[in-house]
């Protein structure tokens, strides 16, 4: 079950993202947990990336793993505030820029890395993939 939860920010996620995600799960293999997406702002994910990461900087996405064998669980932090920066600064639709945060936090559930540069290759791939998979269907 996918659910999505807000922490210092109104309820503005579309939500009929649900299936799309599942299917992303469910493309890689894996069966489907309990995944929550915690949206928040900046200053929220900072915290959490200070409190339990140890690290003193911004970030879009944290995604904490659940997994246990194939079924994929686990809670993915998405600050909006810098989706919408990261959108600006690409020159990409902030829907788009949204949707691939979403499926990155996923596809790390799924056992993806992107600590190396062949890995963020594989990652850039699996999410453009799954984002194309996206348009087509909608």
């Amino acid at each position: 079950m996918i659910q999505f939860f807000y922490e210092n920010l109104p309820e503005t996620v579309n939500t009929d993202y649900k299936p799309w995600l599942e299917d992303i799960v469910l493309s890689e293999g894996k069966k489907l947990g309990e995944i929550n997406y915690i949206f928040c702002d900046d200053e929220y994910l900072l915290k959490v990336n200070q409190d339990y990461l140890q690290h003193d900087y911004y970030t879009d996405i944290i995604t904490f793993d659940y997994v246990k064998g194939r079924t994929i669980s686990g809670e993915i932090f998405v600050s909006l505030q810098r989706v919408s920066d990261n959108a600006s600064t690409l020159s990409k639709d902030y829907e788009e820029e949204l949707r691939r945060v979403l499926a990155h936090g996923v596809l790390h559930l799924s056992g993806y890395k992107d600590k190396s540069e062949e890995e963020e290759q594989l990652m850039r791939s699996k999410e453009d993939f799954y984002l194309a998979k996206y348009s087509s269907e909608s």
